[in-house]
């Protein structure tokens, strides 16, 4: 029973969506702007740099929060508030089932689980993104990482319950990026082409 309240909890804080939060004070619906998602990268499209780091800071907490509901040792619990949370941010009951794409919450989940993969997988996230200009690629890219990474330096690897775990998340996150592969399969995907160390000479 406390499991079930737990992970029902899990699921409504992740239900909070940071960017339709912040958006109440500034009069807007994120989800009618840019690209029409409730995540951090649209938010920093639409609304700027420090719109969008609150919105990411709320929504890499949720993450965090949820898989602190049990103790750490605990592992196969505390994975499961945080996946809750996670789908909760995917498909917020507050919001018609409409949210992010969960890169948020998993960094959270990823901080109080497994920091040190941070370590690579956030320059691997930023390499790709200087080098394409694509925050979706550089998402997914990071995600598949986290499985390989688990393998070798976490504790029983891949055969433990975080290593399922990271194989979820890597093929999780090219799900719910999927429109953006489409995107750049046929070259529509917006790039924050000032990021990106070979744009002059594309250009």
């Amino acid at each position: 029973m406390e499991l079930f309240i737990k992970i029902i909890l899990s699921y409504l804080l992740g239900s909070i969506s940071g960017s339709m939060l912040l958006g109440k004070f500034k009069g807007i619906d994120i989800r009618k702007m840019g690209s029409g998602n409730a995540g951090g990268t649209n938010a920093f499209r639409t609304m700027g740099g420090v719109f969008a780091l609150g919105v990411f800071s709320i929504d890499v907490l949720k993450g965090f929060i949820s898989v602190k509901l049990y103790p750490i040792d605990m592992i196969e619990l505390t994975i499961l508030c945080g996946i809750s949370a996670v789908i909760g941010h995917v498909y917020p009951i507050y919001y018609g089932f409409k949210g992010g794409k969960g890169a948020g919450p998993l960094l959270g989940i990823l901080l109080a689980l497994f920091p040190s993969f941070l370590i690579i997988g956030l320059p691997i996230w930023l390499i790709v993104l200087i080098l394409s200009g694509y925050v979706g690629l550089s998402t997914i890219i990071a995600g598949i990482a986290l499985p390989i990474c688990t393998s070798i330096f976490y504790n029983n690897g891949i055969y433990s319950q975080f290593g399922f775990f990271s194989v979820m998340v890597a093929i999780f996150i090219s799900y719910t990026h999927r429109s953006n592969i489409h995107r750049m399969i046929e070259g529509n995907e917006n790039q924050f082409k000032k990021i990106m160390i070979f744009r002059k000479v594309q250009d």
